[in-house]
């Protein structure tokens, strides 16, 4: 949707609105949902996701939401959505205790896209490229949550954790979409797809034999993790096609990683890279595309010294092939280091204005200038070169 005329359109006539509500789409959840009402008197809206679970009295005082759902509801949809008289305003609900238990998703029941999304020419229901490797292109899970618990995030406090999705269920969902619709490459969107040795080793076994092609994938790992078992990350890298690493490196700074408890060290991260690179280097000699970080960064964090930052974009540099993904740190609520900045009166985040926008200021006290001039390449001398990444906050 590009306005709300376009919203509003789409809302008419419809007698249940569902929405899963993450903090970052929480004011467009709110105006939603008054639009639906507007448009649809008798019409019931019900809500669940993140922000119901950790910012509950926030989704209470929205009176356009009649049921609100804490807690991973995969298994009380079909019933709430059939009968939600029976279920009062707000209610815990427990997941399924591995994804194993979930059905597959019939992709054909999605909204088929029109207007700007019609120039990009990709096979619906899968989506359109957006970088990682070419479309269509066949968005997966294979677990949810990750178990660390950073700051910054710590999603494990509010959503337990659950058994992962069999390998041979991924292979055949893959295989079932690449015949009726022509997979081009994979997201493999797990918080943490590389944990769990005996899976991925069975994930490198299955997947080359089994798959109707070897498609490319973008999925995420750990420095530490690859550090640990770097014989098997190669391994997956070269054997399965892994050709985006996503690792959330976050700082080039130990003081940092120890503030955003980590658990990684500069040691881990440099580790990482020079694997990466060099693996790069393998494939490039016999001919083959070469592996690539998508790099996430973190910068503006509370605390954080203009020599910390420095070291990060130092850190950075050595990348020999990467795609950066930059973003000002954010004070969501449910974290550990966002419920004390807001407690503080830190935050310039609100209910209000919850967003993703990665390039805008979240906390207050914090320079942004200097950290817009440090991506725009102004501080050479200190980087040891100019590099301009001003255009990798768009991408985080």
């Amino acid at each position: 949707m590009n306005s709300r005329r376009q919203l509003q359109k789409a809302l008419i006539g419809y007698r249940m609105l569902i929405m899963n509500v993450r903090s970052y789409t929480f004011p467009m959840a709110r105006l939603s949902a008054r639009l639906f009402k507007n448009l649809n008197p008798n019409g019931l809206v019900l809500t669940g996701g993140m922000h119901a679970s950790i910012a509950t009295e926030e989704m209470q005082e929205v009176q356009e939401f009649d049921k609100i759902c804490t807690g991973p509801g995969e298994k009380i949809i079909v019933s709430l959505a059939k009968d939600p008289a029976a279920f009062p305003r707000v209610f815990p609900a427990e997941g399924a205790k591995s994804m194993g238990e979930w059905p597959r998703i019939d992709r054909r029941l999605w909204p088929q896209p029109a207007g700007w999304f019609l120039p990009l020419k990709f096979n619906w229901p899968l989506e359109p490229a957006c970088g990682w490797g070419p479309g269509p292109v066949a968005t997966v899970l294979t677990s949810r949550v990750c178990p660390w618990q950073c700051v910054f995030c710590n999603e494990n406090s509010y959503i337990p954790n659950m058994g992962r999705k069999p390998v041979d269920e991924l292979i055949d969902e893959l295989n079932d979409l690449d015949e009726r619709f022509g997979v081009g490459s994979v997201v493999i969107h797990d918080s943490m797809f590389f944990q769990n040795p005996s899976y991925l080793k069975e994930f490198i076994d299955k997947y080359p034999r089994r798959a109707r092609k070897l498609w490319p994938y973008w999925a995420a790992a750990r420095a530490d993790s690859v550090r640990q078992w770097p014989e098997l990350f190669e391994a997956l890298v070269k054997e399965t096609n892994w050709n985006t690493v996503s690792i959330g490196f976050e700082s080039g700074s130990d003081r940092v990683l120890r503030l955003l408890n980590k658990e990684c060290t500069v040691e881990d991260n440099d580790f990482a890279i020079d694997l990466v690179n060099r693996i790069g280097d393998d494939m490039e000699k016999v001919g083959r595309t070469p592996v690539k970080f998508w790099a996430n960064i973190i910068l503006a964090i509370p605390g954080e010294t203009r020599e910390d930052a420095f070291q990060t974009m130092r850190m950075l540099r050595r990348m020999k092939r990467v795609l950066p993904s930059i973003s000002y740190y954010a004070p969501y609520p449910g974290s550990v280091l966002g419920h004390q900045l807001i407690a503080e009166g830190k935050s310039l985040m609100s209910k209000d204005n919850y967003h993703r926008f990665p390039g805008s200021e979240k906390t207050r006290g914090v320079d942004y200038a200097f950290y817009r001039d440090l991506l725009a390449g102004k501080y050479e001398k200190e980087l040891g070169g100019r590099t301009n990444y001003s255009d990798a906050l768009i991408k985080a």
